[in-house]
Formats: structure tokens, C-alpha cells, sequence
């Protein structure tokens, strides 16, 4: 999880209706997030040869208030997948912004050292990092635990209108991490996004099984 303060302008046309930015110490963030999908399953069932599989994507952070409850959520700018089938049902599902691009991954050592690569445009660009020190499940009011705690995320819909859905997972072990690699993620992102150079913070987390909920209109 490579981090990045960015003014909140850069973020406002993107954010879905009913929902705000959110921010951390008056911080407002946008993640590029590279993780491992494993034994994946839509409604119960594996897809056979779709189970395992890599995932990229930018994503910031928002909020809504439902009965006084504060639903932290993330939206997410665009999704890479290595299939184009996982992406097409992606779409189909939630109406997410994936992509599908040839992907690979390394993980080793402990603490762990990772790198993920995807090929666009003829080229293979590389996002990479080594955790450093112990990992630690974050205090509630931490940094770490505002980018990794988000149990909602919302997706503006064609017509402008919003799908919300909800994610559970248990909270997750977090390592602090140098960052080995960083491409220039204009290439993939647009040109808006060439500036995000200079992380805030680089995290490495340790995941878990995790639920996504079918999404409803707001």
C-alpha cells in the first residue's frame, strides 16, 4: 500500500454522490494498493482458473453518515486484473473501473519482500517494496489503520447515482516498508496522476479472508 497526500480538488469531480471526502489529520490520501486474490469465489462457486490471481488499483477515501453511523468507504479510480473475464464480471457486478493487463508477483522472506509487475503499452512496470521493523495491528486513531479499516465502498453509477456495498474482513496486521520501485503511474493512470512521486507513507499488510456484499443503489 504506497500512500500519497494530494489536495483535495484533484479529488472532488471523482467522488460519487451521498458520499464526502474523507481525511486523516486533515489529510486527504490516494493509495496504490497491489495484493493477491486466493481462493476466490462469486456467490460460493470458483471460477476454474480464476481463483488466484493479482489486483492493482488507485483508490482514495470517503464517507457516509447512515443513523449515525460513519460508513468509511473506499472508491477506487481503476482496477488492473491479469484476466479479462474477472474484469468483464467485475463491471457487470459492481459497474467497477477494471481493467485486465498481464500481471505477476514475488513474495518472500520474513518480513515479507514484495513486487508486482503488469505489462502496458509493450512495457513492464514494477511496483516493489521490503518491510522494515515489527508488524503491529494499528490503534483505531493511526494512520496505518485509516488506510487498511474501510468496510464499505461506493461506485458512481453510469447515470451519476451511487452502488454501495459492504466488505468484512478482521483487522489486519500492518508492517511499515521501503519502497524498492515506483513507476510513473501517469502511464497507466493519466497524466493527472504522473505527479504522485513522493509517498507519504509505504505499508505492507498482512490480509485475511475478506467478503465482498452486493452492492444496492443509494
Amino acid at each position: 500500500m504506497v500512500n500519497f497526500a494530494v489536495r483535495p480538488q484533484q479529488l472532488e469531480h471523482l467522488v460519487p454522490r451521498h458520499t464526502e471526502l474523507d481525511s486523516h489529520d486533515g489529510i486527504t490520501y490516494v493509495s496504490l494498493v497491489a495484493f493477491q486474490f486466493l481462493d476466490t469465489r462469486v456467490h460460493g462457486l470458483r471460477i476454474p482458473f480464476h481463483h488466484p490471481f493479482e489486483e492493482l488499483n488507485l483508490r482514495f477515501y470517503v464517507r457516509r453518515t447512515v443513523g449515525g453511523e460513519v460508513r468509511r468507504a473506499v472508491v477506487f479510480i481503476r482496477e488492473v486484473v491479469p484476466r479479462p473475464a474477472i474484469a468483464a464480471l467485475a463491471r457487470l457486478l459492481y459497474n467497477e473501473p477494471y481493467i485486465a493487463l498481464p500481471m505477476r508477483h514475488h513474495v518472500e522472506g520474513d518480513p515479507p519482500a514484495e513486487g508486482y509487475e503488469w505489462r502496458h503499452q509493450g512495457q513492464w512496470q514494477t511496483l516493489s517494496a521490503t518491510a522494515r521493523g515489527a508488524r503491529s495491528v494499528p490503534a483505531p486513531d493511526d494512520h496505518r489503520a485509516f488506510i487498511t479499516e474501510h468496510y464499505w465502498g461506493y461506485t458512481r453509477q453510469r447515470d451519476g447515482g451511487t452502488l454501495e456495498y459492504q466488505v468484512t474482513h478482521p483487522r489486519w496486521g500492518v508492517w511499515d516498508a521501503e519502497l524498492n520501485a515506483l513507476p510513473d503511474l501517469g502511464r497507466l493512470y493519466g497524466a493527472d496522476w504522473s505527479m504522485l512521486t513522493k509517498p507519504a507513507s509505504v505499508l505492507i499488510a498482512d490480509g485475511s479472508a475478506i467478503s465482498v456484499y452486493p452492492g444496492k443503489r443509494i
